[in-house]
């Protein structure tokens, strides 16, 4: 299918998952209403945003994928809509922890996991505490609407994430988020960056990039974080199409005709003049792989 209406819902979480879900439920239905066919909802959505805090108890809102009840009620609901289903949820593995995403299609298969591959560490964000970093790698699922490359929060900062998924067949870029107010640093407001660097990934890659982030103050024990909204749906260009506010719950939909955008893709011959075997710095952590090249040490 070439043409294609995506969708972003916005939502505020309690500490009361049933409800949460609920809600869910309910922007997936209004999107449908609006159209859509592959709908975004915010990373971990069932649970309140718990990583404020270190605390061994919200392990337990961790579940093994198999038979997890939230993705089994998001496979069923994907069915009866015939829609596309991204579903951010906390993993439990065996010892081991994740933040993960199942993509659903639209006949409710859950067509595979993706964990998360960058990890923050931060006052208010201690995802370190939670999650291992993701082993899958970077994932693109060949979903009925389109080919579907999902990064969670964080890694939206990385080009390297955006790129390596487009490279592998992307149609369009998902982000389910979690970001609001920086506690440790005291930044007022860094949502412009948030929303800068992914339109970069749609700009370089030419492709629509989608976000879906949280509202809502939110309480911890060391910290409260109020999270910006500002969920924005941008077109192959990297201009946004459509953009929440801070406050409200929301769907946002846009329409997309991926076919088209195959071909203006190929237009700008970006992918052709790849030079891959010069990248090999992108390879380390520090860069010197370059210092010996531009040294002119072996």
């Amino acid at each position: 299918m070439s043409k294609v209406t995506v969708a972003v819902a916005q939502m505020a979480c309690s500490e009361n998952s049933n409800e949460n879900i609920e809600k869910a439920e309910k922007l997936i239905r209004q999107a449908v209403g609006q159209g859509a066919q592959i709908i975004l909802l915010q990373e971990l959505f069932s649970t309140p945003y718990f990583c404020k805090d270190e605390k061994a108890e919200y392990f337990e809102y961790a579940v093994e994928a198999e038979g997890h009840p939230v993705l089994a009620h998001m496979s069923k609901l994907a069915k009866e809509l015939n829609i596309v289903l991204p579903i951010s949820f906390y993993e439990r593995a065996g010892n081991v922890f994740f933040n993960s995403l199942m993509m659903i299609d639209s006949d409710g298969t859950q067509m595979g996991i993706y964990r998360k591959t960058h990890i923050p560490h931060a006052p208010g964000y201690e995802e370190k505490y939670y999650f291992s970093p993701g082993d899958t790698g970077f994932k693109v699922w060949p979903t009925k609407y389109g080919n579907v490359g999902v990064g969670i929060c964080w890694d939206q900062w990385f080009p390297e994430c955006a790129r390596a998924m487009a490279l592998m067949g992307a149609d369009i870029l998902m982000y389910p988020t979690a970001i609001g107010s920086d506690p440790g640093d005291g930044h007022d407001d860094y949502s412009p960056n948030w929303q800068h660097v992914m339109m970069g990934h749609a700009a370089a890659n030419v492709m629509p990039v989608c976000a879906s982030n949280r509202i809502g103050l939110e309480k911890g024990e060391s910290c409260d974080i109020k999270f910006f909204g500002r969920s924005f749906i941008t077109n192959e260009s990297g201009t946004k199409v459509v953009e929440a506010d801070r406050e409200e719950e929301t769907v946002l939909t846009a329409s997309f005709d991926f076919e088209e955008i195959r071909k203006r893709r190929t237009w700008f011959t970006l992918f052709r003049d790849r030079r891959p075997e010069m990248y090999d710095v992108l390879m380390t952590l520090d860069g010197r792989v370059a210092q010996k090249i531009n040294s002119g040490e072996s």
